[in-house]
C-alpha cells in the first residue's frame, strides 16, 4: 500500500523507480527474461550510469509465469522524464519483440498504448471500435486508451 508513496519520495530525490509486468509461456521465459534484463541494464547504463534491475514472479500459471521487473536508477533532476521514457521504450520493445505481453493484470493504459497497438490484432481493434461507438458515442469514457476515438463521431 505504501509503495506508490515511496516511489514519489524517491523521485523527489532524483531516483528513477519503474516497474514492468508481462506474461509469457514457459518455453519463452528464458529468452524473454534475458532480453528484458539486457535492455533494462543497457538503458540504465546509457542514461543513468548506474542502477538496479530486479525480477520476481507475481503469478505462476500452468502455461507460464508473469515476471515483474523493477528498475531503480540514479536520475538527473533536469532529465527524469526523458530518462523514464528511454527506459520505458527499451524494456517495452524487448517485451513485445521477445514474445511477452505488454500487460498482464494491470491493464493497458496510456503508457502501454504504443506497444499494445503492435500486439493487438486489427479484427479485435475493429470490434472494440464497434462496441465503443455503440456504448459511448460521445467518446467520453477513457478516450484513446485502447483505440483512437473522435468525440461526436464513430470511433476510429
Amino acid at each position: 500500500m505504501r509503495m506508490p508513496y515511496q516511489r514519489d519520495a524517491l523521485a523527489r530525490r532524483s531516483v528513477i523507480v519503474e516497474t514492468f509486468e508481462t506474461a509469457c509461456t514457459w518455453d519463452r521465459f528464458e529468452d524473454l527474461h534475458a532480453a528484458i534484463t539486457k535492455a533494462a541494464r543497457a538503458a540504465v547504463e546509457d542514461i543513468c550510469g548506474t542502477g538496479y534491475v530486479t525480477c520476481r514472479f507475481t503469478h505462476v500459471y500452468p502455461d507460464g509465469p508473469a515476471p515483474y521487473y523493477g528498475i531503480y536508477a540514479d536520475g538527473r533532476w533536469d532529465a527524469m522524464v526523458e530518462q523514464w521514457d528511454h527506459l520505458k521504450s527499451a524494456v517495452s520493445d524487448a517485451i513485445v519483440t521477445h514474445g511477452g505481453t505488454i500487460t498482464h493484470h494491470h491493464a493497458v493504459g496510456r503508457d502501454h498504448r504504443t506497444w499494445y497497438d503492435r500486439q493487438r490484432p486489427e479484427p479485435f481493434a475493429a470490434a472494440l471500435r464497434a462496441v465503443k461507438t455503440a456504448l459511448d458515442p460521445a467518446a467520453i469514457m477513457n478516450p484513446g486508451v485502447l483505440i483512437d476515438v473522435r468525440a461526436g463521431s464513430t470511433c476510429h
